[in-house]
């Protein structure tokens, strides 16, 4: 172990143990943070580790929404390559493990990551003993994965992607994170831009594949037509209303959005225009701009209760795991996060629904999606509000050329299913090489 390497696990060790009888002593005291403390420790619940097969564990760890989607359709294509597998998923978020608990039920078991604290990886591990650890898209834990290398578990990053904005930040460590690598035993990245990045931080090449986004093959079976008469029969829209859908909206864009959706009124006064915060306590900053330039607004909880159906004409979305319906019934969307030099948003979610697709200069997060769509003439890329005032309007002026470019986003998105199983199939190769090292099945 290089001396960087041990100053990180002395560094975590000692500050876990300097914080942690305060952080202790506060959830006790508030209670927030106090149902779930023992897994953040390495204690699982005993439904994790009961009925688990001997032989084929695998441990998928999603922090959030996002990567608990990915380990949706990875599961999905790991079920029929490997029969009788145990699968378990750990989330590091609340929003991840309540949309885990809600699409895995009771089959597969659900809690939080431990920390990236030695004792608590040493103590999780040997309660599940799992044959490999699946670590999605951009989690790199160097004490998980030591741990991990000193139990001889595999462990493999898949839907592995390093993004433009990070990657000077891991070069700056290079030494230290090449050593973390070398514990991965395989990476499965979604473009040859996120292969030459890992690549670049000290990643073995040999142990680099290129396999796609997994997030393609999930979103387009939930794409289903039901969900959009269900989501336009809740807020009370008709399919010939014109709607201007702005998602996962970010701070400093939600000015630019209320400033645009004011120019697209002059031309289409009957508008509807239904924004999303990304954190959803921004919901009363978005409030507040509405009620200083006069326009009046719904709160998406206050809808479709015994006492109240949409009459406004602007939908706040203060709630949760709901976007990516609400795209369905989009006449246009924009992706936030794009307007400021944040990276932007997921542009495949609203594409799989059919519909055009705005987004800003920055999309450094997601080239791979905007790269995608651009390259079929679908994307419609945008520089500030002015400009996206613009797009909108003349689509809602050709709403031919509305129908055109969403069929060219969706399928564009179809046209790149099949991420999944080869993702999938690196990890059954895995399985088969541990359970042949250590005594077969």
């Amino acid at each position: 172990m290089s001396i960087l390497y041990l100053l990180y696990i002395v560094i975590t060790s000692c500050l876990f143990l300097i914080f942690f009888p305060a952080f202790w002593l506060y959830t006790r005291i508030t209670g927030q943070y106090a149902q779930h403390i023992g897994e953040r420790l390495g204690f699982l619940p005993a439904r994790a580790v009961q009925g688990l097969s001997s032989k084929k564990r695998i441990w998928i760890h999603a922090v959030s929404l996002g990567e608990v989607k990915v380990a949706a359709s990875i599961i999905k294509a790991l079920r029929p390559m490997i029969p009788g597998c145990s699968i378990m998923l750990s989330t590091t978020t609340e929003h991840g493990r309540r949309l885990a608990q809600e699409s895995f039920g009771h089959d597969i078991p659900v809690f939080y990551a431990p920390l990236d604290f030695v004792g608590s990886v040493q103590k999780a591990l040997s309660m599940v003993r799992p044959q490999i650890i699946v670590f999605l898209e951009t989690e790199i834990w160097p004490a998980w994965l030591l741990v991990a290398r000193q139990m001889g578990i595999k462990t493999a990053l898949i839907n592995g992607r390093i993004s433009s904005r990070s990657i000077d930040s891991y070069l700056k460590l290079r030494p230290f994170f090449s050593e973390v690598l070398d514990n991965f035993d395989v990476f499965s990245m979604i473009t040859d831009k996120d292969a030459i990045r890992i690549n670049a931080m000290g990643a073995d090449p040999e142990r680099i594949h290129i396999n796609g986004n997994a997030k393609y093959d999930l979103l387009s079976s939930l794409a289903d037509r039901k969900i959009e008469i269900q989501m336009r029969q809740t807020l009370n829209i008709h399919p010939s209303q014109k709607v201007f859908v702005a998602g996962s909206i970010r701070s400093g864009e939600e000015i630019m959005v209320v400033d645009a959706y004011r120019k697209i009124l002059r031309q289409f006064p009957d508008t509807i225009l239904i924004i999303a915060p990304r954190h959803i306590q921004r919901s009363s900053v978005i409030a507040s701009l509405l009620e200083k330039h006069g326009l009046r607004y719904q709160l998406r909880s206050d809808i479709n209760k015994d006492t109240s159906v949409r009459s406004e004409q602007v939908i706040i979305i203060n709630t949760f795991g709901e976007l990516f319906n609400i795209y369905s019934i989009g006449t246009i969307v924009f992706c936030g996060a794009s307007l400021v030099p944040l990276g932007g948003q997921n542009p495949i979610e609203p594409a799989v629904w059919g519909r055009p697709v705005c987004y800003g200069p920055f999309m450094e997060d997601f080239l791979d999606a905007k790269n995608l769509l651009e390259a079929e003439e679908a994307g419609v890329p945008v520089s500030n509000s002015d400009t996206l005032a613009d797009k909108v309007i003349w689509f809602f002026q050709h709403p031919q050329e509305v129908e055109l470019y969403g069929q060219r986003a969706r399928k564009a998105v179809l046209a790149h299913q099949g991420a999944a199983e080869k993702h999938a199939d690196l990890i059954k190769c895995l399985l088969d090489e541990r359970l042949s090292i250590y005594g077969g099945e």
